[in-house]
């Protein structure tokens, strides 16, 4: 047996996960992209001014709850006043966010995260969350369903002013539109916008001063198109590998992730309380929490008209009575904003869930908390990564020196099993019994050097996700050429000193009892490791570096150990 044939199965291992997952990417079926040229996610030119029949269409109205007929476009109801000259877009600016609501149905079709700009080296540009452009539709709905008069998202409201901005002295920003029918009912929809936050307070008032007791729901729904397959980053982009759909949560079956093919195979379904439906992506994503202390219905929809796919998640609330004279106020939340790991479970229950570890989850949400607390003490990410690094080099070095120590004995053992070879010539099975009472009589455990591998290749893949997938290391510096963890390495310096670390590795274990197929092969994996690693973000290699720097001394210090205690 080779002693290093366990290195070499691991990395091979390592090498076609890799390419599974970019053939996954590449080449596994994915909804048709709308035929229109689309931007990445991150893109922000500028929306549009207006787009009624987009954000206003009544083909995504929901159905309404059990026992109502279904509501009335927007399009057919009475409203004060003549919105026909009237700017539809109100503009909405905090500290953290950038907002237009369109006046038709109060729909949210733009949302900029002031803190987050696309590319580093253009600040200005922010990251563009929702967006009515086509091609790229991604917007936030919210109505009323009644079989009597009541505004949804079709439906022209009313504002004072078009623009609103949240001072620094205010410690909350309302903004209200007005809704008022014939016989005297009244809806105020108000946006509560406070300092620092992403989630927006949705509360909608219904007045019923007409004669007859009003009967209806509300309800909230996120509506987007698939996004179109750019890729400007290559094998580096971490959003190829992030999941983009959509997210619901209850307490009962926790998170369920549901990517847009599955909308149209099978329509989700469920009713609940303490939920909330979101509209995942890289980094980022959109959310409607209603209410914990009540049911509310959830559902998805795919729309094929017009020629171009839309997806929704929608929740709808129980129905509610108000007598004439009575008032009762509808209330949600809308959360448009980063995966920060912190804060989210404290806006709701479950909400972290939308950070996609996969499967690996029990192991990168660890790994992530112990970088998050390092970094609180050193105050660089690049730095945490080091030190995560030695630190879990630390922890497996007692089994590391045994799979060093059980590489030793191994090599003093090939001589003997060269003999076998000969010996036995091509009978296998008299071979592999031979070699088995030789190593019981010499205590040696074959497997022993896989163990220690095999042991952290989980934490391997987990890290390599909590790199990708934390929006905390996004455009993070390190020192000198690396100021941004989340990229490539701009002059591949990483990747280099990653395959020389591996060569010297391989320079300080000789290659004895392998057979010459798998001798090239280990003198290749330097080579490919570093032609991977080349396109991968300078955080993750920046881990694979220093991990075969400490594997290097490490080995250099048990190897000599071991020849002077013999």
């Amino acid at each position: 047996m080779g002693n290093l044939r366990p290195v070499l199965i691991i990395g091979l291992v390592f090498l076609g996960y890799m390419l599974w997952v970019q053939w996954q990417k590449d080449y596994a079926p994915a909804p048709q992209p709308p035929t229109q040229r689309s931007q990445t996610q991150d893109d922000t030119r500028a929306v549009p001014a207006t787009q009624p029949s987009r954000a206003g269409a009544a083909e995504d109205l929901p159905a309404p709850p059990e026992g109502q007929q279904t509501p009335a476009s927007g399009d057919t109801l009475p409203v004060n006043g003549d919105l026909a000259n009237a700017k539809t877009l109100i503009s909405v600016k905090t500290d953290v966010l950038d907002v237009e609501i369109d006046l038709v149905g109060g729909t949210v079709v733009s949302a900029r995260l002031l803190d987050y700009p696309v590319k580093q080296k253009e600040p200005d540009i922010k990251v563009s969350l929702l967006t009515d452009q086509s091609g790229q539709l991604f917007i936030a709905q919210s109505g009323l369903l009644s079989s009597q008069e009541a505004p949804n998202h079709t439906t022209p409201y009313e504002s004072a002013t078009v623009s609103y901005e949240l001072s620094e002295r205010e410690t909350e920003l309302r903004v209200p539109l007005t809704w008022t029918s014939e016989t005297g009912l009244t809806v105020i929809k108000t946006f509560v916008f406070r300092p620092g936050e992403y989630e927006i307070a949705v509360l909608q008032n219904v007045n019923n001063r007409s004669e007859e007791t009003w009967s209806g729901s509300r309800y909230t729904q996120l509506q987007r198109e698939v996004p179109g397959d750019e890729d400007n980053g290559g094998f580096s982009d971490p959003a190829r590998y992030s999941f983009i759909g959509i997210g619901f949560y209850n307490p009962e079956d926790k998170f369920s992730k549901i990517s847009f093919d599955d909308v149209a195979e099978e329509p989700y379904r469920k009713t609940t309380r303490d939920g909330w439906l979101a509209m995942i992506q890289h980094y980022f994503f959109a959310a409607w929490i209603p209410p914990a202390e009540e049911d509310a219905s959830y559902s998805t929809q795919e729309i094929t008209g017009n020629g171009w796919p839309r997806y929704v998640a929608r929740e709808i609330s129980p129905v509610r009575q108000v007598a004439p004279g009575a008032s009762t106020e509808f209330s949600s939340r809308l959360y448009l904003g980063p995966k920060i790991q912190d804060d989210l479970p404290k806006i709701a229950p479950g909400l972290e869930y939308t950070v996609n570890y996969g499967i690996f989850t029990v192991f990168s949400k660890p790994l992530f908390w112990l970088m998050e607390k390092i970094h609180d003490l050193v105050g660089n990410w690049g730095w945490s990564i080091v030190i995560l690094t030695i630190l879990i080099k630390a922890a497996f070095f007692k089994l590391t020196e045994a799979q060093y120590r059980s590489t030793a004995r191994m090599r003093k053992l090939q001589p003997r099993i060269e003999q076998l070879k000969e010996r036995y010539g091509d009978d296998r099975q008299r071979m592999s019994q031979a070699m088995m009472e030789m190593y019981k009589k010499e205590k040696v455990n074959p497997l022993g050097g896989c163990l220690p591998i095999l042991v952290q290749i989980p934490i391997f893949i987990a890290l390599y996700w909590v790199l990708l997938e934390s929006v905390e290391l996004r455009q993070a510096p390190f020192i000198l050429w690396i100021d941004n963890l989340s990229v490539r390495d701009p002059y591949f310096i990483l990747p280099l000193l990653n395959a020389g670390f591996m060569f010297a590795t391989q320079r300080l274990t000789p290659m004895v009892g392998m057979d010459p197929l798998q001798q090239k092969m280990m003198t290749f994996m330097p080579i490919a490791f570093s032609i991977m690693f080349a396109f991968f973000p300078a955080g993750l290699v920046l881990y694979w570096a220093t991990n075969a720097g400490l594997s290097l001394a490490q080995q250099y210090y048990i190897t000599r150990k071991i020849a002077a205690a013999d």
